[in-house]
């Protein structure tokens, strides 16, 4: 069967008070169907979940100030940045990469300015994992449809040029698909190889979600997956294993 993604556009800016089930509902050009696969975008959570920051409210610390002077950024911001981390992994050419409360190492801690009004900024979800698995249950409870729910937001990679759309938070899919002890086409058994399949749903549904075209949601169908109750934890490699830090 062929891969279909198929963009959910939204009217309007979503607010605390929606409910955030029926607007991808009622948004949807197709229903959701058992096996789907619906990637929402970072930021339509936190504003939908309050994770929303006035930047006037925040008073910036020393530390701040110093950083925010040396690599030219708004110090509320920085002060924003460290408040949602747990250490600073690097600091160079203006850029601020540090590890957040997460877990995720990522620029600015996942603090966004676009797509939101002057003077605010949006933070990632407190538990991205949480807010997955309670829109799936729900989808679940008025659809009656078993689908998967993976939560998407855009970070840089260390050694590529450009940005790519990464899972920060699943229910009800498996993380990653491995392959390991299964032969190749030539008969040859394969040790290490494993497909980060999230975070590659998480690209494929960003082609048709874009950044400007009020599209935060694409449903995925014809995607054949395995069912878990795991976490994106499972896809960030442990301090033992990383090569880098």
């Amino acid at each position: 069967m062929t891969l279909q993604i198929i963009p959910i556009h939204f009217k309007n800016d979503v607010q605390p008070t929606d409910d955030l089930i029926d607007l991808l509902l009622s948004s949807s050009k197709t229903s959701l169907e058992n096996g789907d696969v619906l990637v929402i975008s970072q930021k339509i959570i936190s504003k939908h979940e309050g994770r929303v920051v006035n930047l006037d409210s925040i008073i910036p610390s020393e530390l701040s100030i110093g950083i925010a002077s040396a690599y030219d950024k708004d110090p509320k911001l920085v002060q924003a940045i460290l408040s949602e981390s747990q250490r600073i992994v690097r600091m160079e050419h203006g850029v601020i990469i540090v590890q957040t409360n997460h877990g995720f190492i990522c620029a600015n801690a996942g603090i966004d300015e676009s797509n939101v009004e002057n003077g605010y900024a949006t933070l990632l979800p407190k538990d991205s994992d949480k807010s997955a698995d309670n829109i799936r249950l729900k989808i679940l409870q008025q659809t009656g449809k078993k689908v998967a729910v993976i939560i998407s937001d855009t970070f840089g990679r260390p050694f590529r040029m450009g940005q790519t759309d990464h899972a920060i938070g699943v229910s009800g899919i498996d993380t990653i698909l491995h392959y390991e002890g299964t032969p190749d086409t030539f008969g040859k058994i394969l040790r290490v190889t494993a497909t980060a399949i999230v975070d590659e749903l998480c690209s494929a549904a960003e082609l048709v979600m874009g950044k400007t075209k009020k599209c935060p949601a694409a449903i995925i169908k014809n995607f054949e997956f395995k069912e878990n109750t795991g976490n994106i934890k499972s896809i960030l490699r442990s301090e033992e294993e990383d090569l880098f830090r």
